[in-house]
């Protein structure tokens, strides 16, 4: 008896220094569980990696035992656990951390100091502090960028190139160009719904070796929230004292195998500081996870975006000075249909191959009667004509990507290929408008005529390929390339002219983009990076058939070379990175404002765009944040005649030399749940010719944003241009006309919201 109840003890024993640990991860901010974190035992080599569901199954030594859980961008957490229990551990962000998860720089995660570019991520945190109306509010905060609020959430951008209209800038969401190569619009972040956003990841520079044509500035890539692993709801309603309302709502769950969420908002604007410049705007974002197995999981998602704005043009300098903003339109509007799905299948063959199907859908229709289109008659000053247009297009894609990792010298390859068909057509009517001798354009009649009816076949298939590789320690070698090919059967149903546009005719444009980098990791959070990299931009289709008898433009081409690096501050306290560059551009597409008032897309020589940008987060202490971001650019013409006029050397005009961002964040320990923010950003001068003859003086604005988050509820107060200074958000000069186009004037945003968190 004494050996059994010795063998049973023993037994026992066994068992219960084999206990076992299980339990999931997940983000603490957005819910969602987070694959390959690092679980280990304290003081033991035993540990193990949460799978594709962010589980892991671990053996214990006894019954309560402390683990270590830390993964990349996150603070790591330490904390006793009772085995036999199935439990949680929330992982919060590290907003001042030097490294974290990206996946635009190489379609797939990886950490951020292994990538030879400049790319900054907007965070969570950062979009839930902020309470941004618009995209401009977000954006504006990563160094090199200047995203222009043209109101009512329509802009244009600058990304390493001037204040322009072209298709030098590629918009994703999740890797996916929400609109499609040849039929680029400056205003295509309105089909975007901020409020089903995760995070915002910006890359400057070409990233054209994985992206194709338009990724030449840079390309944004909105990475969409997945599924949270327990039930969550949350609605959020705000007003302005300028007429904005929103109302933001969103839910997300997950069922066994099974996540599901959704969210959108409403926003309406009405009175604001300029007469007619109204708008309302739906998005709402529906989306699937189903995890078949360990190994494969089945995403779809869906986005549906209905718009509608007054337009505004811009003043003159009377009525830009004098804080007259009344409107010179009366009559322009933009609308806007949206809607794209996505299906993806994602499996991993093992832990080295592991491959992506997606297929995705696209209906597009932008309609419009365009402020930007109407011409002044030269004879009769009180006469005008302009046209109401619908530009519209399906699109039918796929992308196939598989990445293979070695087992020497850390090596990986990604390769893939891609297919968009998407026709598209492009419809206008005339108009004559009426004006009056203040120069408000009052009315119109239309010439029951057409001015542009055609429709273009677009067909875009590409493959590309990137390889890494560590060749030394710390020393890790990118290299990528892609070859682009891109059809355009062009169909005129007019009579072909310079107003109808060009005669039926095929064209194709194709090019091979390379990419090559290094980054030298030195150790201590500290290292650097170079790149080279070419960007490719064949003509819109817009500009390349409307309007014009001939196409005569031709594809840009842009050759950039760039060094960087970064340093971490002790403690985790923050850390800087700096890159400098120099682009070289050659054939660049240029919007050139003509003296009736309308603008012609033209072909410059050569042009130079260099600059330095920075980044700089400082946590002095745990309640203070500091950031600073900018650029110090130049951006000229090497090659340029215009009516026999050399601009050689000349700046480009919309080009600010300096831009910054800096901010301050306080969340004091003694108050949880308080913040309080003041954020400054400048714009220096710049030149609003390409003859160099005027310019703009530039403005600064201050920002103050405030909130309380108390249990379940949370409340907030924004103000925007706090001084209430003037200022505009573009500058155009032409011989016969000056215009500005104003920013908002002071603005203060009050909102409250409630969040529900549920239990599995």
């Amino acid at each position: 008896m004494k050996y059994l109840l010795l063998i049973i003890t023993g037994v026992l024993f066994f068992v219960q220094s084999r206990a076992q640990m299980q339990g999931r991860v997940i983000d603490a901010q957005t819910g969602e569980v987070l694959p390959g974190v690092s679980v280990q035992l304290l003081h033991t080599d035993k540990g193990c990696q949460t799978d594709a569901a962010g589980r892991f199954v671990m053996h214990g030594n006894k019954a309560e035992d402390s683990i270590k859980v830390s993964f990349v961008g996150y603070k790591s957490q330490k904390l006793a656990v009772k085995t036999q229990e199935a439990f949680i551990v929330s992982l919060m962000p590290d907003i001042a951390s030097l490294n974290e998860i990206i996946v635009t720089t190489s379609r797939d995660k990886q950490s951020r100091t292994d990538a030879p570019v400049a790319i900054s991520t907007i965070s969570t945190q950062e979009m839930r502090d902020t309470k941004a109306t618009s995209l401009e509010q977000l954006l504006n905060k990563v160094s090199g960028v200047y995203m222009v609020d043209l109101g009512n959430e329509q802009h244009t951008m600058a990304i390493r190139q001037p204040i322009g209209y072209k298709s030098l800038f590629l918009y994703l969401e999740d890797g996916i160009p929400i609109r499609t190569i040849g039929d680029f619009n400056h205003n295509a972040l309105i089909e975007i719904n901020m409020a089903a956003l995760r995070n915002i990841e910006v890359v400057r520079g070409p990233a054209s070796s994985l992206y194709g044509s338009e990724a030449v500035g840079g390309a944004v890539n909105f990475i969409t929230a997945g599924p949270s692993l327990k039930p969550t709801a949350r609605i959020q309603a705000e007003i302005s004292d300028r007429g904005y309302k929103r109302t933001d709502f969103s839910a997300s769950s997950t069922f066994n195998k099974v996540g599901i969420t959704f969210g959108g908002y409403y926003a309406d604007q009405r009175n604001g500081y300029m007469d007619h410049s109204d708008f309302h705007k739906l998005a709402f974002t529906f989306r699937v996870d189903y995890q078949l197995n360990e190994r494969t999981k089945w995403i779809n998602a869906a986005t549906l975006t209905d718009y509608y704005t007054d337009q505004v043009g811009g003043l003159d300098s009377a009525h830009f000075y004098g804080k007259d903003y009344r409107n010179f339109q009366t009559f322009s509007y933009r609308k806007v249909n949206a809607f794209r799905y996505r299906s993806t299948l994602e499996h991993s063959w093992s832990s080295t191959d592991r491959t992506t199907v997606t297929a995705f859908f696209r209906n597009n229709s932008i309609g419009q009667n365009p402020f930007y289109a109407i011409k002044n008659n030269m004879q009769n000053p009180l006469k005008a004509t302009g046209e109401i247009n619908d530009d519209s297009f399906n699109s039918y894609g796929l992308i196939i990507q598989h990445k293979k990792q070695f087992p020497w010298q850390h090596a990986s390859l990604i390769a893939g290929v891609s297919a968009d068909y998407s026709p598209a057509a492009y419809y206008s009517e005339f108009i004559d408008i009426t004006r009056d001798a203040a120069g408000y354009y009052t009315g119109y009649t239309k010439r029951d005529s057409l001015l542009t009816d055609y429709n273009v076949g677009l067909l875009n298939t590409a493959a590309y390929a990137q390889f890494d590789m560590e060749l030394l320690r710390g020393v890790k070698l990118v290299a990528a390339l892609r070859y682009d090919r891109m059809d355009y059967d062009f169909d005129n149903h007019l009579t072909p002219s310079a107003f109808t546009g060009a005669p039926d005719e095929r064209n194709n444009f194709n090019a091979l983009t390379p990419k090559v980098g290094l980054t030298y990791d030195f150790g201590k959070n500290r290292g650097m990076y170079a790149n080279y990299s070419v960007g490719f931009a064949p003509p819109n289709i817009s500009e390349l058939y409307r309007g014009v008898k001939v196409p005569v433009l031709e594809p840009a081409t842009y050759r950039n070379y760039e060094a960087g690096g970064w340093f971490g501050f002790a403690n985790d306290k923050g850390y800087v990175d700096v890159g400098v560059y120099n682009m070289q551009g050659t054939n660049e597409i240029i919007s050139v404002k003509l003296d009736d008032g309308s603008y012609e897309n033209r072909n410059t020589g050569r042009t130079t765009h260099r600059g330095i940008e920075w980044n700089v987060r400082y946590t002095p202490i745990r309640s203070l944040w500091i950031r600073c971001s900018g650029q110090y650019a130049e951006h000229f013409f090497n090659d340029y005649v215009e009516k026999g006029v050399s601009y050689d050397h000349n700046q480009m005009s919309g080009a600010p030399k300096v831009i910054t961002n800096t901010e301050i964040t306080w969340k004091p320990a003694f108050l949880r749940g308080f913040r309080l923010g003041g954020e400054w950003q400048h714009v220096s001068r710049y030149y609003m010719d390409p003859q160099n003859t005027r310019y703009y003086g530039g403005y600064d604005l201050l920002n103050f944003r405030t909130g309380y988050n108390w249990k379940q509820f949370e409340c907030w107060l924004n103000c925007r241009n706090a001084a209430d200074v003037i200022y505009a958000t573009t500058a155009e000069k032409t011989a016969y006309s000056t215009t500005y186009r104003p920013g908002p004037k002071r603005t203060f945003n009050i909102g409250v919201a409630y969040t529900f968190n549920g239990k599995n």
